[in-house]
């Protein structure tokens, strides 16, 4: 079993009787990679078919190197077939697809909400698969904060995405993370005036792994509600919103979860509030389904009770591509790689492009994201002493797919 540490090359190189920035150690890791089987089941970007690539500079036959399932996740490819499948059902059975076939429309999306409970660790009846992340994020701010003359603050990070920023919570000058122990203190401060504590799982800028289970337990000794926008987590971290008592979290599916730019997105509710919250907005589909085309009204309880409408169906089919990918494996194995695979490449960038105060007109990199690896995802954030966007231009020539955020880091 490889040791997931970043200095793992290190000892692996030793074993191997080479530099501990070989190639060889590359290729070992690749050859003892339990998880290099479902690579297969994604495609991959030819360099030749990004619009940035300079084909004077590398060869455009080989496969891109993808560093952005942050933004979008790569296709999987039984995603066309089960696109095919739907069109063709449609095409064949018109209306009478809503409640034949291998997904019903009618109820596509429960078929696969148990898969997608499993990676953001919730029970099924918790997860509802639905609209997009801001669209869920709404309906669960307007049944969860209810703001009264004492307690009516919301609490979140600095540099929050863009859909998150209610209010916020500013970095200690000069650091471009958020300490623990801070967040704490502001929750055990300011406790009682807050009504909804609500964090990034990871954050999107920096890459920095919040404390989930000590930031929940805080707000709710504070008799806070805590919720987590999981866009940048689900799929990228092991979670655990049931165990931790998180009482919401919504997430997109398009990042780390492969289902397409747009792709249908989750929402979570604790099972302790199926009862008590109830959604500040209807709609039809969250209703009994065995009662939703009568005049009765039979809301469901919990998460699916938030529904609005049906669910489309050409969502569902990329989402289900990827989630049983996913279910070839754990995310604590995702997890092992991550962590190992993350540790490697900063070791490599801090032994080529770390600062050295000998060498004062040195370019380097410094890399933002916390070093913990416990305190991360597979995030690196990267900034550097030289023009960035240079930097950011010559990458994507080579036919490496990076982000470039706010002209500040990469």
């Amino acid at each position: 079993t490889l040791n997931p540490k970043p200095l793992a090359p290190k000892g692996i190189s030793a074993s191997l009787g080479c530099s501990p920035t070989s190639a060889e150690v590359a290729s070992y890791l690749d050859k003892h990679d339990k998880l290099r089987h479902l690579r297969e089941k994604f495609l991959v970007p030819r360099i030749a078919d990004l619009p940035p690539s300079d084909l004077s500079l590398v060869d455009g036959t080989k496969d891109c190197i993808y560093l952005v399932g942050n933004s979008l996740g790569l296709q999987p490819k039984m995603a066309r077939k089960y696109l095919d499948e739907e069109l063709e059902k449609w095409a064949k059975m018109g209306v009478h697809g809503h409640e034949k076939g291998l997904r019903p429309w009618a109820w596509a999306e429960n078929t696969i909400e148990n898969l997608m409970a499993n990676i953001v660790g919730a029970k099924t009846e918790e997860v509802a698969l639905m609209n997009g992340l801001t669209v869920n994020l709404h309906l669960l701010l307007l049944s969860f904060y209810k703001p009264t003359a004492t307690r009516h603050k919301i609490l979140l990070e600095d540099k929050a995405f863009p859909s998150d920023h209610v209010s916020k919570e500013q970095l200690v000058p000069g650091e471009e993370t958020l300490r623990t122990e801070d967040i704490l203190e502001v929750i055990e401060k300011e406790g009682d005036s807050i009504a909804v504590v609500m964090f990034s799982g990871v954050q999107y800028y920096t890459g920095q792994l919040f404390n989930m289970a000590a930031i929940t337990e805080a707000g709710h000794r504070k008799g806070c509600y805590v919720g987590f926008d999981c866009a940048h987590a689900a799929g990228n971290v092991e979670l655990r919103l049931h165990d931790w008592g998180v009482d919401f979290a919504c997430w997109c599916s398009y990042k780390y979860l492969n289902s397409g730019a747009g792709g249908i997105a989750g929402a979570f509710v604790h099972e302790k509030h199926k009862d008590t919250i109830k959604p500040a907005l209807l709609g039809w589909w969250g209703h009994d389904l065995n009662t939703r085309f009568q005049a009765k009204s039979e809301l469901l309880s919990g998460v699916s009770g938030f529904r609005l409408s049906n669910q489309p169906i050409l969502l569902i089919c990329p989402l289900q591509a990827s989630l049983e990918v996913f279910h070839m494996t754990s995310m604590q194995a995702i997890r092992r790689k991550s962590l190992l695979l993350t540790g490697y490449l900063e070791y490599l960038i801090q032994h080529y492009y770390s600062e050295d105060p000998n060498q004062p007109h040195k370019p380097h990199v410094r890399i933002i994201t916390p070093l913990d690896p416990e305190q991360r995802g597979c995030q690196l954030s990267l900034c550097f002493s030289v023009p960035i966007r240079k930097i950011f231009e010559e990458i994507q020539k080579r036919g490496v797919t990076v982000i470039l955020k706010y002209s500040a880091c990469i």
